[in-house]
């Protein structure tokens, strides 16, 4: 069930400083995502390829299907055709295969790198020394690269009540989005986004920052596992 007048309220309050909202609506039925579709949405956010493969075909075309979730590299292929933006992208290995996949596609995929930020071990993402090595790689093979666009990074807070540590480690992945920009994508428009903020903490990671949200529990309603 979606919550109309809160989808609203954030929207209007993210349309003011030009944040863009991803509704996540992985384990939600489809006709959830065509409610939030009808009323103007059309960012959605999937952690699943198996789930994202079978709701893309039951909706209108003009979605933009953001993958959010840890991407293996041997289920690229089943999401190239057709997906607006890769998050959560790990690794050069994985960076390769999206470039390969897009080519054969005919398409350029936009990707972001995740930083690793959190204090918790089991959340993803590349720490400092790795994003740099992984931009040297992508710097040096660039003309090899031409099917994807790095376009920013995308990162999690640790889980936690106390607003500081959040706003330390959004105020940390910024800080390094912009230093990226200022080394490797001087005058590259396209890098642009810093994906940070999920339901719990998307105030703070506005005030720090973010370009892109990602919400799901605020509008659809707890998640229902089976």
């Amino acid at each position: 069930m979606v919550n109309e007048a809160v989808w609203k309220e954030i929207t209007a309050e993210l349309k003011e400083k030009n944040i863009t909202l991803v509704a996540v609506s992985k384990t939600k039925p489809v006709s959830d995502i065509q409610d939030l579709y009808n009323l103007g949405q059309r960012d959605f956010g999937e952690n699943y390829v198996q789930e994202l493969v079978e709701k893309q075909p039951q909706l209108p075309a003009d979605v933009q299907w953001h993958y959010i979730g840890h991407l293996q590299s041997n289920k690229v292929k089943y999401i190239a055709p057709f997906v607006h933006l890769i998050h959560a992208v790990d690794s050069f290995k994985l960076l390769l295969e999206i470039n390969k996949q897009a080519a054969k596609n005919d398409r350029v995929i936009d990707v972001l790198l995740q930083m690793h930020v959190a204090e918790e071990e089991t959340k993803f993402g590349l720490d400092e020394k790795e994003l740099i090595e992984l931009l040297e790689y992508y710097t040096a093979q660039k003309d090899q690269l031409s099917s994807i666009r790095v376009c920013g990074l995308m990162g999690m807070a640790t889980n936690t009540e106390d607003e500081s540590v959040v706003r330390l480690e959004y105020k940390r992945l910024h800080n390094t989005f912009n230093h990226l920009k200022d080394v490797y994508f001087i005058n590259q428009p396209q890098f642009n986004t810093c994906s940070i903020g999920m339901s719990s903490d998307y105030k703070i990671a506005m005030e720090e920052g973010s370009t892109m949200v990602r919400i799901g529990s605020l509008l659809f309603g707890a998640r229902q596992y089976n």
